[in-house]
């Protein structure tokens, strides 16, 4: 008999059905002659109730099934005459798949706080918070691709390993094959001489460098996957690995840079909006009561763009004593993002033209000399959830500012060259992935949407 998954049982219109189930034991309640159980098996939020007979050959076997056992149940699907369920299973035959210890299994019937839930992150996926989180994770990175495939853009691989250094702020982890005290390299010759690759490497913070220069091959193209930023903040907002996903635009500028992110966004909050709706609907309940309304205005409400410039005069007039002051050319933190977004215009801000000494060497200089094209998009509960600009294509300019920023040029000769040889006006942005699933559950730590977080002093699992 074909395994019938939990989710597809509890939305048939018809019963009496033979079926089978594989799941995990939620709890177990004994009655005179009948034992109830409740099995979820992660494909949706709810249980299904097993009803085991005192009668039935099975009955034997529910000695050694507690919550958090693994059940395989073979039975039919009859109409429940319980409140809140449509179906349940009469067993005919159990099979205990993988017993859980009772006395230390850590998972009973009780709310577990997120901080304890942190310390079994193995586990947590089975609670009906994360397994919903984690649904919704995987239908989101769907939307993504989707998003990107019905516009024409192609999916690049940028590589892990890399040489150089995109935000140019060096937090970066080093690799190294070298023992951990390598003796001192002769006169003149590089410490890293003797190392895998002969040079410096390092786990990338972005795969921006390498998408431009297939964006002026490709025309458009982005990538989604890991990122890495050895930035000592202990924070919930900030992880030492993390997603982000990279679109680049030939023959495009910090509009089309605007424009495509505020689609994006849209896009995705819809798709999960019509897909995960049941598990959304968890979070509206337990963690945030207007998350809902919020996601409404983000999926359908046209968003404010405004300059920095603006931004700070906003900001400045607003008589809100913050802990960050606000003036021209300071970077705009957290608070300063929220208040536009939740307070201010209570709904997404994009933020364009900052000064050019807050932001990355490659980003386009403006012409007053002054500020750059570049964008960053706000969204309520989690400030910055895009960064991006117009890319700098113009070979000297890139040139100077590259030195400027104290990095040295022969590390960037390939990103050199592709201004050098057919250089066309491109943009791109930086979305975080797991940013983006805070502002669409109301979860309020990054910890909480990543399987397993590595974060300062913390690399379990």
């Amino acid at each position: 008999m074909q395994r019938t998954l939990i989710k597809a049982a509890l939305n048939r219109t018809t019963g009496m059905d033979r079926i089978l189930v594989k799941g995990w034991v939620r709890t177990r309640r004994d009655s005179k002659g009948f034992s109830f159980l409740e099995i979820n098996d992660g494909s949706c939020l709810k249980n299904i109730q097993v009803i085991v007979d005192e009668t039935a050959p099975a009955f034997s076997l529910l000695k050694d099934v507690g919550t958090g056992a693994a059940l395989e149940v073979a039975g039919t699907l009859v109409e429940s005459p319980g409140a809140g369920q449509k179906w349940e299973i009469k067993a005919s035959e159990l099979r205990l798949l993988g017993m859980a210890d009772p006395e230390t299994f850590p998972l009973q019937k009780k709310r577990h706080t997120d901080e304890f839930l942190r310390t079994i992150a193995h586990l947590r996926p089975r609670t009906n918070k994360y397994g919903a989180l984690f649904r919704i994770r995987s239908e989101a990175a769907f939307a993504v691709h989707h998003f990107f495939r019905d516009r024409g853009f192609f999916h690049l691989h940028t590589p892990i390993l890399t040489g150089s250094d995109c935000e140019g702020a060096g937090e970066m982890f080093r690799v190294s094959t070298l023992p951990l005290c390598p003796p001192a390299p002769p006169q003149g010759e590089s410490p890293f001489a003797e190392d895998f690759f002969g040079k410096e490497a390092s786990l990338t913070v972005s795969g921006q460098l390498e998408a431009e220069l297939f964006a002026c091959a490709l025309g458009n193209v982005y990538t989604f996957g890991p990122t890495f930023r050895a930035e000592n903040s202990n924070t919930p907002r900030h992880a030492a690995e993390f997603w982000m996903i990279e679109p680049e635009m030939a023959f495009a500028d910090i509009v089309d840079d605007m424009d495509l992110g505020e689609e994006l966004v849209k896009a995705m909050t819809r798709h999960v909006m019509e897909n995960c709706r049941e598990d959304l609907e968890l979070f509206a309940r337990f963690v945030d009561k207007g998350l809902l309304g919020s996601l409404d205005t983000i999926m359908t409400e046209a968003y404010v763009r405004l300059s920095y410039a603006e931004a700070v005069d906003i900001l400045r007039s607003s008589g809100r004593p913050f802990e960050f002051p606000v003036h021209f050319g300071a970077d705009l933190q957290t608070e300063h993002e929220r208040f536009l977004c939740e307070e201010h215009f209570k709904k997404p801000v994009i933020v364009y033209d900052y000064p050019r000494e807050i932001k990355a060497f490659y980003m386009r200089l403006n012409d007053d000399d002054k500020t750059v094209a570049a964008m960053d998009l706000l969204v309520p509960r989690v400030g910055e959830l895009i960064g991006g600009s117009q890319r700098e294509e113009r070979y000297a300019v890139l040139e100077r500012r590259i030195v400027e920023a104290g990095m040295r040029l022969d590390n960037y000769w390939w990103y050199l060259d592709a201004r050098r040889y057919g250089s066309v006006p491109h943009a791109g942005f930086g979305l975080g992935f797991e940013r983006f699933l805070m502002m669409l559950t109301g979860v309020t730590n990054i910890r909480d949407v990543i399987p397993f977080p590595r974060t300062p002093k913390h690399l379990e699992f």
